[in-house]
């Protein structure tokens, strides 16, 4: 009888485990957000019953396992944030896929959004910010990310509003956000920032809650340690890496 009782309550528990992310609960004025950090550059949130991926990609998640998409958000057309594969276990007849022009390459049926642009998708207010870089080059006068390229979105979740940046730098766009409940910064050399040019951001935009995220090897605690003294903003460290 006791070996059956524990079999049955790992038989329950095995999902949660299996999936091993970590989760946070965000109250807002419709309700709790929930945000899964899969990793890298991963996120899953879910809202009044409905799922958005962003960047799904097979290598940090088991998408035949995880929750059909409402919505998905691609930033950039890189294989570490577009993955077709993964898309494919998600999207159904009903998911909206938010794009940039060039993901539309290789993804079709999805809603462009280009920098700037302001949308409602299913019954969300999305912004795309542009995401890009101005230091870190590939080769010289070609960096990783050019300008017009790609996105970082502003959802809002009732009154609380959440910034995915993308892959990115902090750009003057980025630094005249304001009223931002939440923000993903990316933080790993030489693609995104460094731990300097989170902290130069987000003491301009003065989020409530920053999370690093996509940062790799980077030693997270520099980003703590530069925050420190900036009031009003709170410094999660969550597996983002």
């Amino acid at each position: 009888m006791r070996m059956w009782l524990i079999l049955s309550v790992l038989a329950m528990a095995s999902p949660s485990v299996a999936s091993g992310f970590e989760k946070d609960i965000i109250k807002t004025s419709a309700g709790d957000l929930e945000i899964t950090f899969i990793g890298h550059g991963t996120l899953m949130f879910s809202f009044q019953g409905k799922t958005l991926h962003v960047d799904p990609v097979g290598m940090y998640a088991d998408y035949t396992i995880l929750p059909k998409a409402d919505i998905v958000f691609i930033t950039h057309e890189h294989r570490d944030h577009l993955d077709p594969s993964a898309l494919g276990h998600i999207r159904t007849e009903k998911t909206t896929v938010v794009l940039t022009e060039t993901c539309a390459g290789k993804v079709s049926g999805g809603l462009i959004m280009k920098n700037g642009d302001v949308k409602t998708v299913d019954g969300f207010r999305v912004e795309a910010v542009p995401a890009y870089n101005i230091v870190h080059l590939r080769s010289p006068g070609v960096p990783f990310h050019p300008k017009g390229v790609g996105n970082g979105y502003v959802i809002n979740f009732g009154d609380k509003k959440v910034y995915v940046a993308g892959d990115t730098e902090n750009t003057p766009e980025m630094k005249s956000l304001r009223n931002i409940d939440i923000a993903f910064l990316p933080m790993n050399l030489p693609y995104t920032m460094t731990p300097e040019m989170v902290a130069d951001a987000a003491g301009a935009m003065k989020p409530k809650i920053l999370y690093p995220y996509h940062f790799g090897n980077t030693d997270t605690s520099k980003l703590v340690e530069l925050m420190k003294d900036t009031p009003g903003v709170e410094v999660r460290i969550r597996n983002m890496q």
